[in-house]
């Protein structure tokens, strides 16, 4: 995926890509990973374009994006009793657009 490609914006908040919603608010969007790694694969993410956790100068969306991780990972360890929460940067980011995992098992691809 080139540096311009935003797959969340282009994709999933167009709507050309069907998700199963977990959480949302006026501002975020949790819902299932489109082409899981884990079994459990939640992406959390804002509805407005922000490139990545080092460009939000958003504070107000920023704690309002945490505290929808929290919720649905809090979630994710009383059904599974545990998780990991994760973002990417720089080179490791694919899509350009700040996200977040909410993952939970061993890794299935």
């Amino acid at each position: 995926m080139s540096e311009t490609e935003d797959f969340y914006c282009e994709e999933v908040l167009s709507g050309k890509t069907p998700v199963e919603v977990v959480a949302e608010t006026e501002t975020v969007l949790a819902f299932r990973h489109t082409r899981p790694f884990w079994p459990v694969h939640i992406v959390v993410i804002p509805k407005v374009h922000i490139s990545s956790l080092l460009t939000i100068e958003d504070n107000a969306l920023l704690i309002e994006l945490l505290e929808v991780v929290k919720r649905v990972a809090n979630d994710v360890i009383d059904e599974h009793s545990a998780a990991r929460v994760l973002t990417n940067l720089g080179e490791y980011q694919d899509s350009k657009h700040l996200h977040f995992h909410v993952i939970s098992g061993k890794q299935i691809r």
